[in-house]
């Protein structure tokens, strides 16, 4: 009788936790490209959207629909790198995947400055004299999958920069497309505008306490700051 209560009790528990599971079910389309960045090629898009789909499911608060379940309705529809979706694209791709929203992200603004200097490598170890900088900007969409409508929206920004004279371990980059770029400036701030758009998008289709505030006043901050870089009338 006590094996059969402990079941029963197991069972409630169960069927509670998956009755409260809110958590948003996303897919993230492969990101595009609007910049001249010489680090984007064929297959950047698909690994860009890949690291932000595991950036959603380390939060814990996201459902994130498969790769094999969004590209066959990304090949139906030819959508891919393009980021075309329609009100009826979105509504069919929601059906089929099970997504409630899809979320898009093209590079919107890149740029990299500095200069080289002398730098040694020996079997991936380096000693690296380069002084660099990259700026990188992304833009998020977040698409409801019922209505086709846009519901967030975000452009996220980050600068980093690489040290002159720093020891550097060289082993290999993201993978892919993107291999050897893991510890350069470009890399660095890839990473930082993916955590920061994950971040965002766990903030307003989540929580929505406090940090709905904090990110008010980051985007504040951001045109502030893009505003007072040139003059207007």
């Amino acid at each position: 009788m006590k094996k059969i209560l402990f079941t029963l009790t197991l069972l409630m528990f169960a069927a509670i936790a998956v009755a409260k599971d809110d958590r948003p079910v996303v897919a993230v389309i492969e990101f595009k490209n609007e910049t001249n960045a010489y680090w984007w090629r064929g297959g950047v898009g698909r690994e860009l959207s890949d690291m932000l789909s595991n950036e959603l499911l380390g939060t814990g608060v996201f459902k994130v629909v498969e790769r094999k379940k969004l590209d066959a309705v990304l090949t139906e529809q030819d959508l891919g790198a393009s980021g075309r979706v329609s009100r009826n694209t979105a509504a069919k791709m929601g059906k089929v995947t099970g997504a409630q929203y899809l979320i898009t992200g093209s590079v919107s603004n890149f740029e990299e400055s500095g200069s080289k200097g002398g730098g040694l490598s020996f079997k991936g170890i380096s000693i690296g004299g380069k002084k660099k900088t990259a700026s990188l900007g992304i833009d998020i969409r977040v698409i409801n999958a019922t209505t086709g409508e846009i519901e967030y929206a975000r452009t996220v920004e980050a600068t980093s920069k690489s040290g002159g004279m720093s020891l550097g371990l060289y082993r290999g980059g993201f993978g892919g497309n993107l291999g050897g770029e893991k510890k350069t400036p470009v890399g660095k701030a890839i990473r930082a505008v993916l955590i920061e758009a994950t971040d965002y998008l766990a903030c307003v289709m989540y929580d929505q306490d406090s940090c709905m505030k904090e990110y008010r006043k980051k985007e504040r901050r951001r045109r502030s700051k893009t505003k007072s870089a040139v003059d207007l009338d």
